[in-house]
């Protein structure tokens, strides 16, 4: 029994740009090793969403965005063991080891009003409290403790704004506009 579909994976735009508005597809997982002789493969969770991914679902893994169908998914520790349709054993199952998983973007949770996907907030324009425009958000750094914002000017040099409430005042989806108050750095 083959996957799901092997047809040619469909044309993708890069992955949060804002030249092509939303990617294609969200990275949910990372395929590890596979585990025991039924095809089982561990997957590192990398969605605030586990509880969505159910036997059943679409999923496209790899570069190419293979789509399979879980067909089993358990919980391993912090991460998931599942298995695909098609794949048997463990050897069909390793062809996938080291693979991120994804899921399409239209499938992708709502999130409260609140918060944002990356995708949503790259490409957007910043303006500071008074209305004067700083740029636009092209990069967002992962540092931890809270995301930063690194805003392109039209001159000058990149603006880092860290994505806490007290700077970032209000983000309008529809517009795809900030506004915030920049700290003040003695």
């Amino acid at each position: 029994m083959m996957p799901a579909n092997h047809s040619t994976p469909e044309k993708t735009t890069k992955t949060g740009s804002p030249q092509t508005g939303e990617p294609v597809y969200l990275a949910i997982g990372k395929l590890q090793r596979t585990h025991g002789v039924k095809g089982e493969i561990l997957m590192d969770i990398l969605t605030d969403f586990p509880e969505r991914i159910k036997k059943g679902n679409y999923v496209y893994i790899g570069a190419h965005y293979r789509e399979y169908i879980i067909s089993t998914i358990r919980p391993a520790n912090k991460k998931y063991l599942m298995s695909f349709e098609g794949l048997e054993d463990c050897d069909q199952a390793a062809i996938l080891r080291n693979q991120m998983v994804f899921i399409k973007t239209k499938n992708a949770n709502v999130l409260p009003e609140d918060k944002f996907y990356h995708h949503e907030i790259i490409g957007m324009t910043v303006y500071d409290e008074s209305g004067n425009s700083l740029g636009t958000v092209n990069e967002i750094l992962v540092t931890g403790a809270n995301d930063v914002y690194v805003i392109s000017p039209q001159e000058g040099e990149e603006i880092l704004v860290p994505a806490i409430k007290t700077v970032v005042l209000s983000i309008d989806r529809e517009k795809r506009k900030m506004i915030v108050r920049l700290p003040e750095w003695d």
